[in-house]
């Protein structure tokens, strides 16, 4: 994107070709050939996350993240990895509220071992999984959540602006790492219903991007996963929508940590609503870079040393909107946000202005462009567009959607759910 001579705004074509179908049980496969590169992005997309646990047995689906490495009927504990690094590929996972995901790069040939060592983890997982694996796993979770969470400054800031923002019911409440004690108590029949609940064909999106065409993508997938049961898609958590927050919610951390921090929290529409993408361009405006608002309200003014605002991108009932300060020496948490809510506040009643919307969309085309350019990326956006959107080619209109956003839109979206009155606050404070 950039600007012509009379200022009219243009972009380049941005069109991914994508090719999609649905094998005999159930898996939902998109193949995106790209002349360009000489390898192949394979983006396993489980509709399963945090949302689909059930009360006690918290944690389950970020278990299954580390599970999923620890062998099946003929691949032994770390082989999967081992096998496609010694074949010149990488292979990862992540956990979310709302889905996990797997996901390889590996050169062309290596692809139907890929494709195999995936389709043999799914089929038969759990031959593998026995009382001593569940353990073993059940220990690294309980070390990353102490790595991550426990021992590390403002650790904690994240779980309680969960339990701060939504009720305690709520499944966005607590985090995909779960609870311990939940962890602690399951027994191997609970890992081993989880699993044939959640992970089959139906409950699949599985996404091809790079050096392969679609007939044989479509083939590939086909030969290594058409013996798989096909199981029951996962049906939606069924959350109720929450109105936006009242009364201002509060709550303080104390810890021996560099710097005072505000949190401030706001419930917004899932990520797929229409509020979502103007919600996204005022966050940029407003926090987004070094010539933002709330960059020039607080750090400029040595109010604050890093400011920060961004959406979760939650699936189901609601998002949530955070926004942080990390105050400078001397200077008062009360302070800082009163600063950010000032600027907020304005924000809220004025909304943008167009210098201000056009920055904002230049910036969304380039992150999102450069974002693409990178076959793993694509893949994962690939798959998300169907999961999020029902649709892989959401990917082909995103940046059409946001450019035809006017001001108002933007206005409106923060005006209705993210008044600073709608707002709750998590103060984290050094000991006195």
């Amino acid at each position: 994107m950039d600007e012509g001579r009379h200022g009219k705004l243009w972009r380049v074509d941005h069109t991914y070709p994508l090719h999609m179908a649905m094998t005999g049980n159930g898996i939902r496969v998109v193949v995106n050939p790209d002349p360009w590169v000489s390898a192949v992005a394979v983006n396993l997309w489980y509709g399963v996350g945090s949302v689909h646990e059930d009360p006690g047995k918290t944690g389950f689906a970020h278990l299954f993240e580390h599970l999923m490495f620890s062998g099946s009927a003929h691949v032994d504990a770390g082989e999967h990895v081992a096998v496609l690094q010694g074949l010149g590929g990488n292979s990862n996972a992540t956990t979310s509220f709302d889905r996990t995901n797997y996901f390889e790069a590996v050169p062309t040939p290596a692809l139907p071992m890929a494709l195999w060592l995936e389709a043999e983890r799914l089929s038969s997982l759990l031959e593998a999984v026995d009382q001593t694996g569940l353990d073993t796993q059940r220990d690294v979770v309980k070390e990353e959540k102490r790595l991550r969470y426990d021992n590390v400054p403002y650790g904690d800031a994240f779980p309680a602006l969960m339990q701060l923002a939504f009720p305690r019911t709520h499944p966005y409440s607590h985090l995909p790492i779960g609870s311990m004690e939940d962890l602690d108590s399951a027994t191997l029949g609970d890992v081993h219903a989880f699993f044939n609940r959640h992970y089959c064909p139906a409950n699949l999106i599985l996404t091809l991007s790079g050096a392969i065409q679609p007939d044989q993508g479509f083939s590939l997938v086909d030969k290594y996963f058409s013996q798989i049961g096909p199981g029951r898609k996962a049906t939606s958590p069924g959350l109720t929508p929450l109105t936006p927050l009242t009364g201002i919610p509060r709550a303080d951390l104390v810890a021996d940590v560099p710097q005072d921090v505000v949190y401030c929290c706001w419930i917004t529409p899932p990520v797929a609503d229409d509020a979502n993408d103007p919600i996204g361009l005022g966050l940029g405006i407003l926090a987004g870079s070094m010539t933002s608002r709330l960059h020039d309200k607080l750090v400029r003014s040595n109010l604050a040393d890093s400011v920060e605002a961004f959406d979760l991108g939650l699936e189901h009932g609601n998002s949530l909107v955070v926004a942080s300060a990390s105050c400078t020496e001397d200077v008062t948490p009360e302070a800082v946000e009163a600063a950010m809510m000032s600027t907020w506040e304005q924000f809220c009643q004025d909304g943008p202005d167009s210098e201000e919307m056009t920055r904002a969309k230049k910036a969304e085309d380039r992150e999102f462009l450069s974002d693409l350019a990178s076959i793993e990326n694509r893949a994962d956006h690939i798959s998300a567009a169907w999961s999020l959107f029902d649709d892989p080619q959401e990917i082909n209109r995103h940046l059409d959607t946001v450019h035809a956003l006017t001001a108002d839109n933007v206005h409106e979206a923060f005006s209705t759910w993210l008044r600073p009155q709608n707002r709750c606050v998590l103060t984290y404070r050094r000991p006195q």
